[in-house]
């Protein structure tokens, strides 16, 4: 079907994101600002109807390629799908590419003892195997890329973690906690190992925003300060990862927070945690 007259033209050699988790929240403003700035995209997500309608939308407005993918990457089936999207490397008809956002991912919670064993491996394998797999997938055809001179874009990985994993006692959030943080260290750890091919791997760790997955806390009351705005979260971490900063903390109140963490006696933090919960 032929494009409306009215829209923008597509760039003839755009630079190429995949998102996951695009259908909603952080995800989808990240689709939105990627587009924006001129981005070709592939949007993933398990419900396909809301990505084909925020492909449109974002083809129309902006005038790139959008191309949906509908995958469950909880599933071995729906993260190879994704998998073999990012393992392109410009060879066939698919664009490589440019800019992997790891953001999909799910924050069942409660005491550890009474959640279901089957909830914390799926929330481990979205939350950590398949960040860490796709990302697998990614560098190596990214750093090839660089290496063979076949590309000057810029490259590279945004993994979405959370302020959750700076916590030394999260009651309540533990297995979301510690999944964060092991993606937190490891992404600080990759970042390093590929610097020296100019390729960026930025970690994000947003404190609270107004997601469907925080719906259940947006409800209990908490102060509106509390909440950083998902256009924030978004616009500190694309440009953190322009400049090739290993990490970033959105927002001024949890830029704080995270400084003050740092200093805190791990047992003092433990012992409010124990107070309050």
């Amino acid at each position: 079907m032929s494009r409306p007259a009215s829209a923008p033209q597509v760039p003839d050699h755009p630079r190429t994101a995949l998102v996951t988790g695009a259908s909603s929240g952080i995800g989808e403003e990240y689709a939105r600002r990627l587009a924006e700035r001129g981005y070709s995209l592939v949007l993933v997500a398990r419900r396909k109807k809301a990505l084909e309608a925020l492909a449109e939308e974002l083809g129309l407005r902006y005038g790139v390629g959008v191309r949906t993918l509908p995958a469950d990457l909880g599933t071995e089936e729906g993260l190879g799908q994704v998998v073999e999207r990012l393992s392109a490397d410009g060879g066939g008809d698919d664009a490589p590419i440019d800019l992997l956002v790891n953001n999909a991912g799910r924050g069942e919670g409660g005491p550890f003892t009474e959640q279901d064993p089957a909830e914390i491996d799926a929330m481990l394998d979205l939350n950590v195997r398949a960040v860490l797999r796709l990302a697998r997938a990614v560098l190596p055809v990214q750093i090839a890329r660089r290496r063979e001179g076949r590309t000057e874009a810029r490259l590279g990985v945004i993994n979405v973690s959370s302020m959750a994993g700076e916590v030394a006692a999260n009651p309540g959030g533990s297995v979301y906690g510690a999944g964060k943080k092991f993606v937190s260290l490891w992404s600080e750890s990759v970042a390093a190992e590929v610097s020296r091919d100019d390729v960026h791997v930025t970690v994000v760790l947003p404190g609270f925003v107004r997601t469907e997955m925080t719906r259940r806390v947006q409800d209990s009351g908490m102060p509106a300060f509390a909440f950083v705005p998902k256009e924030r979260v978004v616009r500190e971490s694309l440009a953190a990862w322009a400049a090739g900063r290993a990490s970033v903390v959105p927002g001024a109140q949890y830029k704080a927070a995270s400084g003050i963490l740092r200093f805190l006696p791990r047992p003092i933090v433990r012992a409010a945690a124990r107070r309050f919960h």
